[in-house]
């Protein structure tokens, strides 16, 4: 005779009971995981096609990608062109990677002609290198034409898992562009634009920093995970229905 033989009625009606309300729970969760991927892969599927379009449109003067962030607020991955003199003792250093090699990505501000600054991502230096000093030749001077893409600001730290900016160090792990500027160095007075300019891959004297380093292809993985939920959830009403199946008459 099995243990569950030995109990009451009651008590096996309750735990079949429980076993149905448990597994309806979670295959209303599995549903919902499979929906929000769903929804996801809508949205980066959008995102991809929007910043496909704007990377190969025409770049514009830095005057009109101005107006353009006045209008709208969102600029990011439009082609712009400026030019100006880079104010090198202000260089920010964002903590990333590229091509596997850790290092930062060297914001510097451009002095442009009318007195006002830009943060300008110049490129990757690997992390031996964060020191200007050990790559002098990438210090150019004097008046300089740049190419790149527009990128909005953050509204914020992008999350609680990410450590806050050392300002002492000069690291920045979230790229926050009123602190990057205003550690900078730069005159009380300075007016800095309100976002940053990703410089192309145009070759730096020297080879540092290393230009073109805007995340422009992304992966989209959402339709896996929609369809591995989505399968979970199969599977887990396939047993839920044998288990039904196989349950005893009036148990």
């Amino acid at each position: 005779m099995t243990e569950q033989n030995t109990l009451p009625a009651p008590a096996r009606r309750s735990g079949y009971v429980l076993m149905l309300v448990l597994g309806t729970m979670s295959f209303a969760l599995l549903i919902a995981l499979g929906s929000w991927q769903v929804q996801r892969l809508y949205w980066k599927e959008e995102l991809l096609a929007q910043i496909t379009e704007r990377t190969q449109s025409p770049p514009l003067p830095l005057a009109e990608m101005e107006v353009k962030y006045r209008a709208t607020g969102d600029v990011d991955y439009w082609p712009v062109t400026l030019s100006g003199t880079f104010e090198h003792s202000g260089e920010r250093h964002f903590l990333a990677t590229w091509q596997g090699q850790s290092g930062f990505h060297v914001y510097a501000p451009l002095k442009l002609d009318d007195g006002r600054y830009v943060l300008v991502n110049r490129g990757f230096v690997p992390y031996d290198f964060k020191d200007a000093a050990k790559r002098p030749v990438g210090q150019v001077t004097g008046p300089v034409s740049i190419a790149g893409l527009a990128r909005n600001p953050l509204e914020g730290k992008p999350g609680s898992l990410v450590p806050d900016n050392d300002l002492k160090k000069n690291v920045f792990y979230w790229k926050d562009l009123g602190v990057m500027a205003k550690t900078a160095g730069l005159p009380a007075d300075a007016v800095v634009l309100p976002f940053f300019v990703d410089a192309d891959k145009t070759a730096n004297p020297g080879g540092l920093p290393v230009g073109g380093v805007t995340m422009v292809e992304m992966p989209n993985n959402h339709l896996q995970y929609a369809v591995t939920w989505y399968g979970l959830a199969a599977a887990l009403l396939g047993v839920m229905g044998f288990w039904l199946l196989r349950r005893p008459e009036g148990k």
